[in-house]
């Protein structure tokens, strides 16, 4: 006889287009980009900019490239790991457990998610939203959401959120592993590279309203772990893979990727730094990007098509990408603590 499962787990993902079609991208972006915690301008400002000049001049070009990593049997990479986590999850947890995997953005929704959950009438649920470092673009916009989709709810079972695991030994441990598959002695450099955020979010974590970060952060964040600091905890993540890689500092290099916009994002730029990199003869480049899980448009693309073009048309002569965390099992173990919260 199985056993009815009594506790929930939702696995909350970014998101990714239905199909590599114009109309679904079209669809996504313009979802993702009006979300007032992505872009953080006032509504008719966000609706001119997003509806008017981004997406119309986007969606046909990420279509695109959605189209060269969308694979035929699997379709999209990202929606292809984030299953197969909810799943080697499930597995993990047992019967007593009920798994569900959403994205804040498009198909599975949050709300249909949730929906699902809340006809098992679990007894918890536990949100982990799939980034490890917190920034109210990402996890805040999960949680946000959540709570807005479960107030309307006439029971309430015990709620609790992940707010961030930026130095997670096991997340940590599997990135190690994912780049002793690569000789990193036969390369020149090692770069971090996350995904960026305008200047003006890193500041709105201060419930005073009155810190004003600089371009490249301050130096404080760049040594220590804050709850809510984005910036401060991609340096958590970086200094934590390093130590374990025996990295000197003179070895690597934290950057920020998929700047948008003219407004000034967190520096330096991923690109800024493949052009210094490359005018001091480096040749070889080693590349994590611990912002993602999964691999997905910003790692398969971003990095491995667009940077490593850049690159070597500067000089540069290879480019090589660590795997995310994808269906690795020492991640899932981490996933798996997460949701006991131990």
């Amino acid at each position: 006889m199985t056993k009815r499962a009594t506790k929930g787990v939702l696995l909350v993902q970014l998101g990714t287009p239905d199909s590599p079609k114009t109309t679904d991208v079209r669809k996504y972006l313009t979802e993702f980009l009006m979300d007032r915690r992505v872009i953080d301008i006032p509504s008719l400002g966000r609706n001119l900019l997003v509806k008017g000049v981004i997406v119309p001049k986007r969606a046909a070009q990420s279509a695109a490239t959605y189209a060269t990593i969308w694979d035929e049997i699997n379709g999209s990479p990202l929606m292809y790991y984030s299953l197969l986590q909810q799943k080697m999850l499930q597995e993990e947890l047992g019967e007593e457990y009920h798994v569900e995997l959403a994205m804040r953005y498009q198909n599975p929704s949050i709300e249909s998610a949730l929906q699902k959950m809340q006809s098992m009438f679990l007894e918890s649920i536990r949100i982990i939203p799939l980034f490890p470092q917190y920034a109210s673009a990402t996890s805040g916009s999960v949680i946000e959401k959540v709570m807005e989709i479960m107030q309307t709810w006439p029971y309430f079972p015990q709620v609790s959120f992940v707010n961030s695991y930026c130095e997670d030994p096991d997340m940590i441990d599997t990135f190690v592993d994912h780049a002793l598959r690569h000789d990193i002695a036969a390369h020149d450099h090692v770069l971090f590279s996350y995904h960026g955020l305008p200047v003006r979010q890193l500041g709105k974590v201060d419930p005073t309203g009155n810190l004003v970060c600089p371009e490249t952060g301050c130096d404080s964040c760049k040594m220590e772990t804050n709850a809510f600091c984005y910036l401060s905890q991609c340096y958590g993540t970086t200094r934590a893979i390093a130590k374990k890689l025996d990295l000197t500092e003179d070895q690597y290099t934290v950057c920020f990727q998929s700047r948008l916009g003219k407004t000034p994002w967190i520096q330096p730029y991923t690109s800024d730094t493949l052009h210094d990199l490359a005018s001091k003869g480096v040749k070889k480049l080693l590349v994590f990007s611990p912002a993602f899980v999964s691999d997905c448009i910003e790692t398969i693309d971003e990095i491995q098509v667009e940077y490593a073009n850049e690159f070597k048309a500067l000089g540069g002569e290879k480019v090589t990408m660590v795997e995310s965390l994808n269906d690795d099992p020492k991640w899932i173990q981490a996933l798996k603590r997460l949701a006991l919260n131990t």
